[in-house]
């Protein structure tokens, strides 16, 4: 059993293309799960989810499995992700500038997508993934947490605690998220958690696109992190050519 796993693509179409060559060249897989924000922040939505449409139609639904995270409800439903208030007045300036900074963003996304871009993303909100490997058990697929598309307990610093917590009320051997954009292999309570890291907006890589190939042997698991450069100066151009609003803000982001 070879599985596949992406996440947080966020409309970075050169990141996602490196991504889909990669995967050429390691051959075929069994499954390939997307864990979900799939255009939100970047300079091309449009082109992101298209691709992610045009796999699924190549390989059928059964085998290409797309599910969706926080920053694609925010698109589908208007929805904003809270920033704490300021509480000193020195604080405020740079606590506007951000929310001003990410509605635009968000709108000049909006006006980027189909209503094929917009009907995908819809259908795949809130959905989680489960996959019984003989011989081994249980892999659960979400989002960020299991019910919660926002939620951080399941990062590479969160206490042993918080990180067993999120997982209480599902069963299962292996955990496979996303949304922090920050690769992990950590056991957490009779859980392995993997997160493969970010396509298009690593936190841990900036300026290069990440995946995993997991792979099934009579029951063991090996787990291979994929890191590929692509050009970024290229992605930055084209975005600005397309009149991506918040370049001084998307440019340190991606390693520029």
């Amino acid at each position: 059993m070879r599985l596949a796993i992406i996440a947080d693509i966020h409309g970075n179409f050169l990141a996602l293309q490196a991504v889909f060559d990669d995967m050429v060249r390691c051959g075929d897989f069994d499954l390939i799960w997307c864990l979900g924000d799939l255009a939100a922040l970047g300079g091309q939505p449009h082109e992101c989810v298209q691709a992610l449409i045009s796999l699924r139609e190549k390989h059928g639904e059964d085998k290409v499995k797309i599910i969706g995270g926080n920053t694609d409800r925010y698109l589908v439903t208007g929805a904003r992700i809270a920033f704490p208030p300021p509480k000193e007045e020195g604080e405020y300036a740079a606590f506007r500038d951000n929310i001003l900074s990410m509605n635009a963003i968000n709108a000049w996304n909006m006006e980027r997508l189909t209503w094929e871009d917009f009907a995908l993303m819809r259908d795949i909100l809130g959905r989680e993934l489960k996959l019984d490997v003989e011989g081994y058990g249980i892999a659960r697929g979400f989002h960020a947490i299991p019910g919660d598309d926002e939620s951080t307990a399941l990062r590479p610093d969160s206490p042993d605690e918080e990180a067993a917590d999120a997982l209480l009320d599902r069963g299962g051997r292996l955990a496979l998220c996303g949304h922090t954009h920050l690769a992990l292999d950590r056991q957490v309570d009779g859980w392995r958690v993997i997160n493969p890291g970010s396509v298009g907006l690593s936190f841990g890589n900036p300026g290069l696109a990440e995946w995993a190939l997991l792979e099934w042997r009579d029951g063991a698991l090996s787990v291979d992190f994929r890191r590929l450069p692509y050009d970024v100066e290229a992605t930055l151009r084209e975005w600005e050519k397309l009149g991506y609003p918040e370049m001084d803000w998307i440019r340190p982001k991606l390693g520029a």
